[in-house]
């Protein structure tokens, strides 16, 4: 692989990014326990990334890469519950819902991409 480091991945700018959208979306919003959960979530991807390229072995990248497209999963998952809660509690919708779970899938594939590439370099 010619990256030399978690800074260099596409997928770590744009995870990076998702967090930061995160954090604006939510901005005002009075559910702290969701909000709390969704920001959790989103930082997770990026940081998760960030570790594994960090660790010794690539075996150990690949966990933390899975790791993070859970964390993927799991944000997607709360974007999909806020819209449902503030839809039915008549609350304006989550500003561009549909632009983050589209995002949060594109990421998930550049990680499984990225975890199948990691993969077939050590086999």
């Amino acid at each position: 692989m010619s990256v030399k480091n978690f800074e260099d991945l596409e997928v770590w700018k744009r995870s990076c990014q998702i967090a930061v959208d995160i954090y604006q979306s939510l901005h005002s919003s009075k559910d702290f326990g969701l909000k709390d959960q969704m920001q959790r979530s989103a930082v997770s991807i990026a940081s998760n990334i960030a570790e594994g390229s960090e660790r010794a072995s690539i075996a150990d990248y690949i966990r933390f890469l899975v790791y993070a497209k859970s964390s993927c999963g799991e944000l997607r998952t709360q974007i999909y519950i806020c819209q449902k809660i503030r839809i039915e509690t008549k609350q304006e919708p989550l500003p561009n819902a549909k632009t983050l779970i589209a995002e949060t899938k594109e990421i998930s594939a550049m990680l499984q991409g990225l975890i199948n590439s990691l993969q077939k370099s050590v086999s």
